[in-house]
């Protein structure tokens, strides 16, 4: 689980800062979990691959969906994140020994015969998302499905545009090689509309596909405003700013934000899912 951005980069920011991805649950990403979850139906006994789990918004609640005569494996590269999912897990729940948790590369992972595969923000990670995919799509059972989660076109993109122009205009010559970072870091290639995904999905072999997309906006003041930035990838504009500069950079944001009329954030996102043929 995480956003568009270089491979590299996202995935050493989430390691790095996993506790404060994960005080945007309540925010970011439980939300567009539960979203997806409603969309890959899972069942009482299927068996679930996880694939990028995060801090286990998505596979704690598909963990209790399937209950005791089922299994969720999720899988996610951050040990920092798995750790986190294990807390979530034993926080919000009963006992789940039906959810195993799995610090490892989801393309390494070898078994098959999941009735449901799901991957929520997460073939933003893969090198090459559409080969990615097809490895998922070969971890399912004949008739099972997988569901993928991508962030929409234009989700976040005037916050991201004003946290710029803000790091700019007060980050140095430090911000404004981050800015320059960030503009001309690789951005995977994946569907950017519902009937996009769903073709691509076929593309896959899927069959029975569909997608939809999911709109979100939630209100922002002053502390969301930076919980966003210092939670998400977006942390990298800021840092290697020292303080004085990072709290310049703060407040010219909330300036921007409010010159500009920006006063919600884009969380929309796409939502397919595709059957295997059985």
């Amino acid at each position: 689980m995480g956003e568009q951005g270089d491979v590299r980069g996202t995935v050493r920011h989430f390691v790095e800062h996993a506790r404060a991805f994960a005080e945007l649950d309540d925010v970011v990403w439980d939300p567009i979990s539960m979203a997806t979850v409603l969309r890959s139906a899972p069942q009482f006994g299927e068996l679930v691959l996880d694939a990028c789990c995060g801090d286990g918004a998505s596979a704690v609640a598909t963990a209790e969906l399937v209950g005791p005569s089922g299994a969720v494996d999720a899988i996610d590269l951050s040990e920092s994140m798995i750790e986190l999912a294990r807390e979530r897990a034993e926080r919000e729940s009963a006992p789940l020994p039906q959810l195993r948790l799995h610090a490892t590369d989801v393309l390494d992972w070898e078994p098959t015969g999941y009735d449901l595969v799901q991957c929520v923000l997460g073939v933003f990670f893969f090198t090459d998302p559409e080969a990615g995919a097809g490895r998922l799509v070969e971890r399912l059972k004949p008739g099972g499905r997988l569901a993928v989660t991508l962030w929409a076109p234009g989700a976040f993109e005037d916050f991201t545009k004003a946290l710029c122009d803000a790091v700019e205009t007060e980050g140095g010559e430090a911000g404004a090689e981050a800015v320059a970072a960030y503009r001309d870091r690789a951005l995977p290639t994946v569907p950017e509309s519902p009937g996009a995904l769903a073709q691509w999905l076929g593309a896959l072999g899927l069959e029975q596909t569909r997608a939809e997309l999911v709109p979100r906006h939630v209100d922002l003041d002053d502390e969301l405003s930076w919980r966003l930035v210092v939670g998400m990838s977006r942390s990298r504009l800021v840092a290697d700013l020292d303080d004085e500069a990072r709290e310049r950079v703060a407040t010219r944001f909330r300036k921007f934000l409010a010159e500009r009329g920006i006063t919600r954030a884009d969380l929309s996102t796409i939502i397919g899912v595709g059957h295997l043929p059985g």
